[in-house]
C-alpha cells in the first residue's frame, strides 16, 4: 500500500482530489492536514469532514492547521470556489469540528513522517504554510519522506491571482520558498500553466458527474458555482489555453497515486521571487544552474491522460 499524507485548502477541486486518493486501492490515506487558502482553515476543516463523510472516510484522522500565511497579505479564491470554499452549498447533515484531531497539522506532519520512515508521500495541495512551520521545527522531516508532490507554482510566469503568481504560491509566498529550498527529498510540481494544458473537455465533466452514486451527486452539487464562475471574463483571462475542465489538485494527487502517469517531464533547481513589484510569489525555473542547486525539483510537462480520466471517474463510484 502506498501511504500518503494529504495537505489540503479543501476547495472543489481538493474535494476531487482528496476522492481520488480515496478511492485508490492500493492507497493508504494517513490523514488530512488542513490549511487556511481557498476559505478559512475552519471550512477547509469542516469541507474534509463533508468529503470523507460521502466517501464514508470518517475514521481518516483530520488535522486543522495554520490561519494565515507567514507574512504578506491574505486572499482568497471565494469568488471561485464559494465563500465556504465547496460552492456555498450547505449540507444541514454535516459532521461537526468535534471530529478534528486535537494535535495540530504541523505536529501531526512531523509525527506521521516519523512513524513510517521512507514510506509516505506528502501530498501539498494548498499554500505551502503547514510544510513550512514543520521543516523549520524538525529540519530532518525531508529526509525522512518518500517523496513530495506539488500543485502549486508556475513554469512560464503565467500566473491567476497576479500576472505571474499562481494562487497556492501567492497565498505564503515565504512558505513556498522554504519548502522548495529545504525539502530534498523527491519533489514532483504540477505547475498552473501544465493544469491548463491538461485540462479535459467540459463533455467528459458532464459524463463523469451523471454517474448515478452519492458521490457523483456530492460533486455535482459542490461544483455548479465554480462551473459559473470559470465563464466568467476575469477567470478566462487567466486560463491559458481557452476554456475546459482542470482540476488543478487532481494532478498532483494522480502522480502520487501512480508514477507511471507522468509521460514527460523537466528536473531543475527551483525558487520563488519574494521582492519583486509584480513578480511576488512566481516560481522561477532555473534553466541555467546559477543557483547552483543540487536538488532538482521533477517539474510535470505531459501525462496520460487517458489513465487519469479513470482515476477520475473511479473517485465517483
Amino acid at each position: 500500500m502506498k501511504k500518503l499524507l494529504l495537505d489540503v485548502d479543501c476547495g472543489v477541486d481538493d474535494a476531487q482530489a482528496i476522492m481520488m486518493a480515496l478511492a485508490a486501492p492500493d492507497v493508504q490515506v494517513l490523514g488530512i492536514t488542513c490549511v487556511k487558502g481557498n476559505t478559512s482553515v475552519e471550512n477547509v476543516c469542516r469541507n474534509v469532514l463533508r468529503v470523507l463523510q460521502v466517501c464514508q472516510g470518517l475514521e481518516i484522522p483530520v488535522f486543522k492547521g495554520v490561519s494565515k500565511p507567514l507574512l504578506g497579505v491574505e486572499i482568497s479564491a471565494g469568488h471561485f470556489h464559494g465563500e465556504d470554499g465547496l460552492g456555498d452549498a450547505p449540507d444541514l447533515n454535516a459532521p461537526g469540528l468535534d471530529l478534528v484531531q486535537k494535535e495540530g497539522a504541523v505536529e501531526a506532519i512531523i509525527r506521521i513522517v516519523t512513524e513510517h520512515p521512507g514510506e509516505v508521500a506528502l501530498v501539498a495541495i494548498g499554500p505551502l504554510t503547514n510544510l513550512a512551520l514543520a521543516v523549520r521545527l524538525d529540519p530532518s522531516i525531508p529526509e525522512k519522506l518518500k517523496a513530495l508532490y506539488i500543485m502549486g507554482g508556475n513554469s512560464d510566469s503565467r500566473g491567476n491571482v497576479t500576472m505571474c503568481a499562481e494562487f497556492n504560491f501567492a497565498s505564503d509566498p515565504e512558505a513556498a520558498y522554504i519548502v522548495l529550498d529545504d525539502y530534498r527529498c523527491p519533489t514532483y510540481i504540477a505547475c498552473w500553466e501544465f493544469t491548463c494544458y491538461s485540462k479535459l473537455p467540459w463533455e467528459f465533466c458532464d459524463v463523469w458527474l451523471e454517474q448515478d452514486t452519492a458521490k457523483a451527486r456530492f460533486m455535482k452539487k459542490i461544483s455548479q458555482h465554480s462551473r459559473q464562475a470559470s465563464n466568467n471574463e476575469a477567470v478566462e483571462k487567466c486560463l491559458v489555453g481557452g476554456q475546459g475542465f482542470i482540476s488543478c489538485d487532481s494532478y498532483a494527487v494522480a502522480a502520487a497515486i501512480d508514477d507511471r502517469y507522468i509521460l514527460e517531464s523537466e528536473q531543475v533547481g527551483v525558487t520563488v521571487e519574494l521582492s519583486g513589484t509584480h513578480t511576488r510569489g512566481m516560481m522561477v525555473l532555473d534553466t541555467q544552474g546559477l543557483l547552483r542547486k543540487t536538488h532538482k525539483a521533477t517539474i510535470l510537462r505531459k501525462v496520460d491522460m487517458e489513465k487519469f480520466k479513470k482515476l477520475l471517474m473511479d473517485s465517483m463510484k
